[in-house]
């Protein structure tokens, strides 16, 4: 995956009582399960990792128990995600909301489309954002728009399972693929074997945007 990880988290804003509503969601538990896989750790890794049990954190991701607010904050920063992520999108964002019969307020539109305005999203310190363009983890294919801010990138190489490819919307992107040296430009792509080790970065003074995609998620 684009493992832009090496920058510091920020947290998004959120209130109260959009926290309390994800707290209760019905689907939270299979989010933080597919969170979880995406991010290749055990249960009992995240259990270790967030002081919680093994086995109160299988009840959370099988619905059955709810976490408290404070559990919910050990858990998305253990899974390296702002506690927003796991909040429902915003219906003010929905233009069809105050329509019953919309197909937007369908679940299974949700689980096939994702509105401009209700991408989940990870920021960076060091500049680098990306915002979830699948619906969720739990398939086999993700995509991601990653966006670079001058300089931005990653100096360690690493390698990981699965595949990827990319398409360079904007800016100037520079990619290490094993021991070769590729320098791409707005309208180039690439795809590699995700297990050859790989790295990154942005040297140019403007913004770089690439949509990723890789097979298995990895967010």
């Amino acid at each position: 995956m684009p493992n832009h990880h090496e920058g510091q988290l920020l947290t998004a804003p959120f209130n109260m009582d959009t926290l309390e509503m994800s707290r209760v969601d019905p689907g939270l538990g299979e989010e933080i399960r597919n969170l979880r896989k995406a991010r290749r750790l055990t249960l009992g890794a995240l259990a270790e990792a967030t002081g919680l049990s093994t086995g109160f954190i299988s009840q959370i991701e099988r619905a059955q128990n709810r976490p408290s607010v404070t559990a919910l904050f050990r858990i998305s920063r253990a899974l390296g995600v702002s506690v927003s992520w796991f909040f429902p999108g915003p219906e003010a964002s929905n233009p069809n909301a105050s329509d019953p019969d919309s197909p937007d307020q369908n679940t299974a539109d949700r689980s096939i489309i994702v509105r401009r305005t209700e991408r989940r999203a990870i920021a960076y310190d060091d500049g680098i954002r990306d915002e979830l363009l699948t619906p969720g983890l739990g398939g086999k294919l993700e995509l991601l728009s990653c966006r670079f801010a001058p300089g931005s990138g990653v100096d360690t190489v690493y390698a990981h399972e699965g595949e990827e490819a990319g398409l360079v919307l904007s800016g100037v992107l520079e990619l290490w693929v094993g021991d070769a040296h590729h320098r791409l430009e707005a309208g180039d792509s690439f795809a590699f074997d995700s297990a050859t080790p790989h790295r990154y970065r942005n040297p140019s003074e403007t913004e770089t945007i690439v949509i990723w995609a890789l097979t298995p998620p990895s967010f």
